[in-house]
């Protein structure tokens, strides 16, 4: 009966502490930057409303009324859906 080759861990290890060895200083001289909060105001939909109104009336005059219609979609994840009376939406400044 011969001996059963013993499978040693020892590569293994010597891998994973090259990988540190060269992923550590790489990932601490990284700057890490947190995003600006967005700041918003909500409003709650009333009867005849529509996003355009809506939009037109938190929009600066100088600004585009489509691209709040856009960010107002986008951060109340409206999609396609309409907006009901009594609805709550977040918008932003």
């Amino acid at each position: 009966m011969r001996p059963r080759k013993r499978v040693s861990l020892l590569p293994l290890i010597t891998l994973a502490a090259l990988s540190l060895s060269v992923t550590l200083p790489a990932l601490s001289s990284m700057r890490l930057y947190a995003a600006t909060p967005e700041r918003s105001t909500y409003v709650t939909v009333r009867s005849g409303d529509t996003l355009w109104t809506i939009a037109s009336a938190h929009t600066s005059s100088s600004g585009d009324v489509e691209a709040m219609i856009d960010r107002i979609t986008v951060v109340n994840h409206l999609g396609n859906a309409p907006i009901y009376p009594g609805e709550r939406l977040r918008i932003p400044l």
